[in-house]
């Protein structure tokens, strides 16, 4: 079997989506998920965007150990690490958290979950700013 798992385009719109991401477990877990494919996105000009930048996270998570989040490279660059319970983030006073470009960057984000349990449930929704 396999966790329920489902993404919605909540808003996309000039240069930020935000995307909501929520899963069932059944105890399989996930593990390095491409959540956010930035090759399918299109910025206000139509150009490709470069980086993204996570603006806003926002999560309910129940019954895992933590969701990780996480910017795909050789080395995946962490960008956040979400226990348990609801959490609000807020990054646009520092310019928000920009994709490093580590060796090996793709530009998409990831996503793992830990200590995956049957009834595990996760809520996140992320507020992206496209850079072009």
């Amino acid at each position: 079997m396999a966790d329920t798992v489902d993404t919605l385009n909540v808003f996309t719109g000039g240069n930020r989506i935000v995307r909501r991401f929520t899963n069932i477990s059944d105890a399989t877990g996930e593990s390095a998920v491409i959540k956010v494919d930035i090759s399918t996105l299109t910025g206000p000009n139509g150009n490709a965007p470069s980086k993204l930048v996570v603006e806003e996270i926002q999560s309910d998570v129940q019954g895992f150990a933590s969701v990780r989040l996480f910017w795909d490279a050789t080395t995946d660059d962490e960008i956040a690490m979400l226990g348990t319970g609801k959490d609000y983030r807020n990054y646009k006073n520092v310019g928000g958290l920009v994709d490093p470009a580590s060796s090996g960057a793709t530009g998409d984000i990831l996503l793992t979950t830990n200590g995956a349990v049957s009834g595990a449930t996760y809520d996140i929704t992320l507020v992206l700013r496209l850079k072009v």
